[in-house]
């Protein structure tokens, strides 16, 4: 697993979108308005167009729902109100998938701005038809009729959870009480768009000179070397993460921290705090306590007390392993400065005296490590496990029409027939998403005209490479490229019958677990051999390094994790514990559950939270993590029995797990490939803590 603060699942994560499809007659030169099943023309995309297909998809919708609404009860059958629902959703999903994506990626301003607006009009659709009382009607009624009460598996779980969900946004509530909570919904809506925009926004920057950046690569400094002789560091994750590790400057660090740990704090603090209001607000609409209690309601965690009883004993079990982990990084510091009374570790110095730890006693050198994981190579082989183990083939698409000259196009197939799509977008540039995430574009369904083909992009930002050197990628990069690829693998090998189940539609606490257990593959010497090669000798990663890599595997878990929690916690008593029309700043919130979870003391002046994207999508549920890293584990530990490469687990795997998306019950799922219940002893073995 993961298990270094910055790798760790902070920033991996898979973009919730709703799913739709195209129509199959259309002849529209819009590329966002082609055939079914057809490969969408990026190059061609305009604002214009985005403008029009928002409209034309929203208009569409609308109309395809006022049908809908008139059908009798008593005529009403799954298929002309059930599935009718899924294909409305459907038709205009697709559509939202590409203009979300869009928004993050397009290098173009105009058309990133324009797919902005797109988004917020969506959001605001999808906000008005989940409070339609005439749709809620028309699903309820339905629910209610012999038909229904006798469905089973899929159909019945897709007639239960609409009607839970309708319920959930305020269907017991009086006519005035919904358009109130509409209104909270919108403006909720605006304002996270507005968090993440500001967070995107950010392009502050350090200018170091020689003695500041000494210790990072030639490489590194080569691609920030300014006309000058100075270096420009800016606050993306290639440059930020190796800064942090290997320079020698610790007031450059430390000024370099400053900056990361405040970004968007000019702008995002009141947005934030509007947020959490409207969030109360829209709880005691609907009758909870807290947003926390809401939220957590129709999830795996149920209440929010499960999640502070997972949380705290988190803590416990962390408490003697991060203490060691900390002593260890002391121990360095004190040997480095040559000062035995050192008590400290700041939060600018732990990755830089962890790189120390790692090279001198476990004898590791992470610059060494990476140059045995080109980037090309390293999607040779995550490709080949996955094509290996899944029983499919990736074909890439030669010449594809994309967004951006670096985005690459693959089909999916299975017994030689295409069944999906993704495309990968790997290195960064200006205004582009700047963290890692699996954006699903299309879903799974079946139509009258055959299965719909999922489609789901994998955005990254890893190192470029240069004119002088190939991209190569840190051991931590090569286990966020498996896990984000283990969430296309969810969206691109799903095969449900409607795109409201499809792929990672599961609940928001189990949608990371498949994208987890892939991260395995990069700790095990079986199938790391096959891609890990030195770049320019080709030798593959020897045996005696990956052995060193094992035994520092775990140095600074407990303190990793205990991080993970704090975000969690963080999160949590936002939503559930904290009163955002106080006095009290978040940042003293924050502030005060650093000191009292983690172990490096808060830094003055910083408010991390700010650029905590999180805290919009994943609101009340950054727990998620680990609750389905605890899950993840589990299930890899049947691999860990039955082989790594083992194609019958892979297949079981796929079929259960992968293919089902939210059909079934996700426990259920996992109850079924285990082959008994869950349990957390695997999680804890994996992150170096005895199983007693």
């Amino acid at each position: 697993m993961k298990h270094t603060l910055t790798t760790i699942l902070l920033f991996c994560f898979v973009i919730s979108v709703p799913l739709l499809a195209a129509d199959k007659n259309s002849s529209s030169t819009n590329p966002l308005l082609g055939k079914f099943n057809e490969i969408i023309q990026f190059a061609d995309l305009t604002a214009e167009y985005i403008k029009e297909a928002t409209d034309v998809s929203i208009k569409e919708a609308r109309e395809s729902l006022a049908k809908l609404y008139t059908i009798p009860k008593e005529q009403r059958t799954f298929d002309n109100t059930m599935l009718e629902l899924d294909n409305i959703y459907n038709k205009a999903g697709n559509i939202y998938g590409s203009v979300y994506l869009m928004g993050s990626t397009h290098p173009d301003d105009a058309v990133r701005n324009q797919a902005d607006e797109g988004k917020a009009e969506f959001a605001k659709f999808f906000n008005e038809i989940s409070l339609d009382e005439n749709l809620y009607r028309a699903v309820k009624d339905y629910s209610e009729t012999e038909e229904a009460k006798s469905l089973t598996g899929y159909e019945a779980r897709f007639v239960q959870k609409t009607v839970e969900d309708f319920e959930r946004n305020g269907f017991a509530l009086p006519k005035e009480k919904r358009d109130e909570l509409k209104a909270i919904n919108d403006k909720l809506s605006d304002l996270s768009i507005l968090f993440q925009k500001n967070i995107a926004e950010v392009s502050d920057y350090l200018i170091v000179d020689e003695t500041e950046i000494d210790g990072l690569q030639e490489d590194y400094k080569n691609a920030r070397r300014q006309e000058d002789g100075k270096y420009k560091i800016d606050l993306t994750y290639p440059s930020y993460i190796p800064f942090m590790k290997f320079s020698n400057s610790e007031s450059a660090r430390k000024e370099l921290y400053t900056l990361f740990n405040n970004r968007a704090s000019a702008k995002n603090p009141e947005v934030l705090i509007k947020v959490l209001i409207l969030r109360q607000q829209m709880a005691e609409l609907l009758g909870f306590k807290t947003y926390a209690e809401y939220r957590t309601g129709d999830r795996m965690a149920k209440t929010p007390q499960n999640v502070w009883d997972f949380e705290n004993n988190l803590i416990d079990k962390l408490k003697e392993k991060a203490q060691i982990d900390y002593d260890e990084l002391l121990t360095v510091k004190r040997a480095k400065l040559g000062n035995e009374t050192i008590d400290v570790i700041q939060p600018w110095e732990s990755g830089y005296y962890n790189n120390i730890l790692l090279k001198e006693k476990y004898e590791l050198d992470q610059n060494l490590v990476k140059e045995y994981f080109e980037t090309d190579n390293v999607i040779d082989g995550l490709f080949s496990i996955a094509q290996h183990l899944f029983g499919v083939e990736f074909e890439e698409v030669k010449d594809p029409s994309v967004w951006h000259k670096d985005v690459r196009l693959f089909n999916v197939k299975q017994d030689g027939k295409i069944i999906s799509r993704f495309y990968i977008d790997l290195y960064p540039r200006p205004n582009k998403y700047s963290h890692a995430a699996c954006f699903p574009m299309i879903g799974s369904k079946e139509t009258e005209s055959g299965p719909q083909l999922p489609t789901a992009t994998l955005v990254c930002n890893f190192p470029a490479p240069t004119a002088d050197m190939p991209s190569l990628l840190p051991h931590g990069d090569v286990e966020t490229f498996f896990h984000e690829f283990g969430h296309v693998l969810h969206s691109v090998l799903t095969k449900t019958k409607l795109s409201s189940q499809s792929g990672t539609s599961v609940s928001r606490d189990f949608v990371e677990a498949p994208s987890q257990i892939f991260e395995n593959w990069t700790w095990n010497y079986e199938s790391l051999k096959l891609f890990a090669k030195h770049y320019k000798t080709g030798e593959v990663l020897p045996k005696e390094l990956f052995d060193k890599m094992l035994a520092a595997k775990n140095v600074g878990s407990g303190l990793a994790f205990t991080q993970q929690v704090y975000y969690g916690i963080l999160d949590f008593t936002l939503h559930d514990k904290y009163d955002p029309t106080s006095s009290q700043p978040v940042v003293e919130v924050m502030k005060e559950l650093q000191n009292k979870i983690t172990l490096y003391p808060y830094l003055e002046g910083t408010q991390m939270f700010a650029a905590f994207g999180h805290l919009m999508g994943y609101a009340a549920g950054y727990y998620s993590y680990l609750w389905a890293l605890v899950y993840a584990d589990d299930m890899f530990s049947v691999f860990d029995k039955n082989g790594i490469m083992d194609k019958a687990t892979g297949l079981r795997y796929r079929d259960i797990i992968l293919a089902n998306g939210s059909s079934r019950d996700e426990l259920e799922m996992v109850v079924e490939f285990l082959g008994r219940q869950p349990s957390q002893d695997a999680f804890f073995k994996a992150i170096g803590l005895e199983v007693k």
